[in-house]
């Protein structure tokens, strides 16, 4: 995130977040939203996708966010780079309505989640501190939108996506409803009153035996089969 900091200074580490748009005052507004939490810090800005990558070397930030269309190299092959190269940054997209489709491809860069431009400024900070913490950070908006493009075979994917879920345990079951409202591992773990190790070893279990690469990609599917679960 010289000795050894106490678990208050753990606590109260900023999220260091790198901004990536080629507008730049799309940037400004993001970072002034940003600059709101005092937990959050924007450590490195980048015009296109190529600068978002080599910057993302050498800050090694907590989050990048990355606007989609970029020069030099989009936010998607951004993406794909970053989780090659700096698998411990969370990449997080923003996007416009107008851009639905490519959050479809995007889901198969392992992103940890998309955000819209245009949303509540609170979603946004709220989604970066998620997304630092392992969590899926799925725009309401987003997840709606993207349901409705898959159009005429709804209702099967639903089946489907229950389906898929029928030979988890009860268990398992319940932390794929609270990924799917967007709970990180350290929330799931206080709700199921379990060790955050726990939930860890039944979110990679249950990636593996549906073969999905993250979870936006099991949040999606949560949202599929109903039951993401209600959050207070």
């Amino acid at each position: 995130m010289t000795t050894s900091a106490g678990p208050a200074d753990t606590a109260t580490a900023p999220v260091r977040v790198l901004l990536a748009d080629d507008e730049t005052l799309m940037r400004a507004g993001v970072r002034a939203i940003l600059a709101a939490d005092p937990g959050v810090e924007v450590v490195a800005e980048a015009g296109d996708g190529r600068q978002a990558v080599e910057l993302a070397l050498g800050h090694r930030p907590d989050v990048a966010l990355l606007d989609i269309r970029m020069p030099r190299l989009d936010g998607l092959a951004a993406a794909e780079e970053l989780r090659r190269v700096a698998p411990g940054t969370a990449v997080v997209m923003l996007t416009t309505f107008s851009e639905d489709e490519y959050v479809e491809r995007a889901l198969g860069a392992g992103v940890s989640g998309f955000l819209l431009k245009s949303g509540d400024p609170r979603e946004l900070i709220a989604g970066v501190r998620a997304a630092a913490e392992g969590a899926a950070c799925l725009s309401p908006e987003i997840a709606r939108r993207v349901l409705d493009r898959l159009g005429a075979g709804r209702m099967s994917r639903a089946a489907e996506a229950r389906a898929a879920l029928e030979p988890l345990t009860g268990r398992e079951r319940e932390v794929v409803a609270l990924v799917g409202a967007g709970l990180s591992n350290a929330e799931i773990a206080a709700r199921l009153f379990v060790v955050e190790g726990t939930v860890k070893a039944h979110v990679s279990a249950v990636l593996a035996r549906l073969e999905l690469r993250n979870r936006v990609q099991l949040a999606i599917l949560a949202y599929e089969a109903g039951v993401v679960a209600n959050t207070p």
